[in-house]
C-alpha cells in the first residue's frame, strides 16, 4: 500500500521504488513507529511542491494523506542522512503487547489493539519468567526457521506489567528479531501467566532451542512496533555493516599469531 501511494505521489512506477521497511510485521500486526526509506529520483522530489514553496518533505506527507487508506498514515519525511538504511543501521526495535484478561472481556472500543485472554494472568510470575530471556540467544525455540536465516539474536528487554487500564502489557526490546518471535514470546508468557507451566519452563524451552508445542503464537492484533532507535549520523553506514553480518553465539577470535621459529640446532 504504501509504495502504490508514494509511487502515485511521486509519478514514477511502483516498480522503480525499493522500499525498504525497519521492522517486516505479520498481517494484523499494528506500527505506530515503522520507518521506511526509498531513494527517490531528485526530479520527482524536487516536483513535490508544485508551484507552491512547500519543502518537499511536508508535501509528500500531505500529498500521502490523500491516497493511502485510513489504517495508513505517514507522519514525518526527511532527507536520509548519507549511509542511512532502515532496516539495517537500526540499533533496536521496541514492541509491546496488550491482554485483556478482565472475565468481562475485551473492551468494544479496543477490540483491534488488545487481545483477549480467558484465564486471569499472574503477571508478576509472567514477568519474572521473561526476564530470564534477556541476553544473547538463540531463539529458535521461538521462530519460525527460515533457509540461511540466523536465529541469534540479543534480547534487550522482556518485561510485563499491568497498565493503567488494567491491561497486561509487554515490553519487549530488541536488536532485531525473527519471524514471529515476539508472538511466540508472548504466547509462552500466557502458558506461565495462566498456570499451566512454571515460571522456570520458558528458560528451559530456550535452552532446547527447539519449537515446544506449548508454546502457541498469540493472535497478531495484539502487536505493535512502538519504535525503532537508530545511532548518530556518523555511525550509520558502520551500523549497517555491522548488522549484516551472521549472528553467532561464539564470538569470533583473531587468527593466532604463527609459532616463533625454533632456533637452528648446534652442530656437533
Amino acid at each position: 500500500m504504501l509504495a502504490e501511494g508514494l509511487a502515485t505521489v511521486l509519478r514514477v512506477p511502483v516498480a522503480d521504488l525499493a522500499v525498504v521497511v525497519a521492522g517486516r510485521t505479520d498481517a494484523g500486526v499494528h506500527a505506530t513507529g515503522q520507518v521506511c526509506h526509498l531513494d527517490a529520483p531528485t526530479d520527482a522530489w524536487r516536483a513535490l511542491p508544485g508551484r507552491g514553496d512547500t519543502p518537499p518533505p511536508l508535501a509528500l506527507v500531505r500529498r500521502l494523506r490523500g491516497v493511502l487508506p485510513p489504517d495508513l498514515r505517514v507522519t514525518r519525511a526527511a532527507v536520509a542522512a548519507p549511509g542511512f538504511d532502515a532496516r539495517f543501521s537500526a540499533l533496536r526495535r521496541r514492541y509491546s503487547y496488550r491482554i485483556c484478561d478482565d472475565a468481562a472481556g475485551v473492551p468494544p472500543l479496543r477490540r483491534r489493539e488488545v487481545a483477549g485472554w480467558g484465564r486471569a494472568l499472574d503477571v508478576r510470575a509472567m514477568d519474572a519468567a521473561c526476564r530470564s530471556l534477556a541476553g544473547l540467544h538463540d531463539f529458535a525455540a521461538f521462530c519460525r526457521r527460515r533457509d540461511g536465516a540466523t536465529t541469534v539474536r540479543t534480547l534487550l528487554e522482556y518485561s510485563w506489567a499491568r497498565d493503567a487500564d488494567g491491561f497486561v502489557v509487554a515490553r519487549v526490546v530488541a536488536d532485531a528479531f525473527c519471524h514471529s518471535m515476539v508472538r511466540a514470546l508472548v504466547g509462552g508468557a500466557t502458558a506461565v501467566g495462566d498456570g499451566r507451566r512454571p515460571p522456570e519452563w520458558l528458560a528451559a524451552v530456550l535452552a532446547g532451542v527447539v519449537r515446544d508445542p506449548g508454546v502457541v503464537v498469540a493472535p497478531p492484533h495484539g502487536l505493535v512496533l512502538e519504535e525503532v532507535v537508530y545511532p548518530p549520523d556518523a555511525e550509520l553506514a558502520a551500523r549497517a555493516d555491522a548488522a549484516r553480518a551472521v549472528r553467532t553465539l561464539t564470538p569470533s577470535r583473531p587468527p593466532s599469531p604463527p609459532p616463533s621459529p625454533s632456533p637452528p640446532s648446534s652442530a656437533r
